[in-house]
């Protein structure tokens, strides 16, 4: 299977660069995952596509505020980014401008609250930084640290908390888990009161996630590796579900990959935690996942190869080209997806789009 073979028209100005003032006002597109029929909704009508008995299943990874604009020993300014810890002070970065932040170059941030030192350049480009400071590492980050928006997101973001999703908790990612930021606390409340039981994995999302598949075959691509895990109350709710004939339905597609990567080949859980490198795309068995909330995805990505995997290549582009032509908002701050068994007779005017 080819990478061209998930490529699709997106227009520059379909790219959300800041997000709506309401966090559940964002349209939700549905997709019937056996038929590929569709339907035109918002975000706050979720709760007419969920069950009593069904489970979602939410990351709660929170965002580090990992870059920071500092400046070198010989006065020009730099930007690191973090994206791995180290332990005992030390990161894997990205940095600017990489030809003059060699080994041994000095730096310094917040007028010298945090400073750094590159101690080597691995392959690849990246930087093994360590930073020296008083207090606490995280509390520092909190305050000098900026949003790591993805690259395609030119305008500043006013409100860091906006990149966060409201119900995330345990730092560590470079990138949001941005499916979830479309609930509110009210809209959980409402899910949970209609008998849906939420549960939580940890995934700390890479930037590793925005880097095109530029091998031909897409079996040649190498997936990055990124930190997961499974909490013992999740794995036994999930297991639950499935024994009571409910649905577990992933909210983006982190959560999806955790699971499928720790459950075992009957769909089973337990509580785990580990690196995962999983590559979904057409023709991968499902062993968990029933449905999928998640963002509009970046063409030829291995997100929407993961999505084609779900529903079929076909139905997701024909999908994705409806909602070019509706022109919905696409990627980190764009509009979602609810894809699965959409049932279209629960869905107002027949799961047809709205006028």
């Amino acid at each position: 299977m080819k990478t061209s073979d998930f490529d699709f028209e997106l227009p520059e100005e379909l790219i959300a660069q800041t997000p709506l003032e309401r966090r559940d006002a964002s349209r939700l597109l549905t997709l019937d995952k056996y038929t590929g029929e569709t339907g035109h909704h918002h975000f706050y009508e979720l709760p007419r596509f969920l069950r009593p008995g069904d489970c979602l299943v939410l990351n709660d990874s929170r965002v580090l505020p990992a870059r920071l604009i500092g400046r070198r020993s010989t006065g020009g300014a730099c930007e690191v980014l973090l994206l791995i810890d180290r332990g005992e002070g030390l990161w894997e970065c990205l940095v600017r401008p990489g030809r003059k932040m060699k080994p041994g170059a000095q730096l310094s941030f917040g007028e010298g609250k945090l400073t750094a030192a590159v101690e080597a350049e691995l392959p690849g480009g990246n930087r093994l930084v360590r930073f020296h400071y008083q207090g606490i590492f995280l509390e520092i980050l909190e305050e000098l640290g900026r949003m790591p928006l993805p690259p395609y997101i030119k305008a500043e973001l006013q409100d860091n908390e906006r990149y966060q999703t409201v119900y995330s908790k345990v730092l560590g990612s470079a990138a949001a888990p941005t499916a979830g930021l479309h609930f509110t606390p009210e809209l959980l409340r409402q899910v949970e009161e209609m008998g849906v039981r939420l549960c939580y994995v940890t995934l700390h999302v890479g930037l590793g996630t925005f880097r095109p598949v530029k091998e031909e075959e897409i079996t040649d691509h190498e997936m990055h590796s990124e930190y997961c895990m499974v909490p013992g109350e999740t794995a036994r709710i999930i297991n639950e579900t499935r024994k009571n004939g409910g649905r577990v339905i992933c909210v983006g597609t982190t959560s999806c990959r955790t699971v499928e990567s720790f459950a075992a080949e009957d769909g089973t859980m337990e509580e785990s935690a580990g690196w995962t490198n999983i590559f979904i795309y057409p023709g991968y068995r499902f062993k968990v996942l029933d449905g999928l909330i998640t963002n509009f995805h970046l063409p030829e990505s291995t997100l929407i190869m993961l999505v084609s995997a779900l529903a079929g290549r076909e139905h997701v582009l024909a999908a994705y080209r409806e909602a070019v032509r509706e022109r919905y908002r696409f990627f980190s701050f764009g509009d979602a997806m609810f894809i699965g068994d959409v049932m279209p007779s629960k869905a107002e005017n027949g799961g047809k789009p709205e006028k």
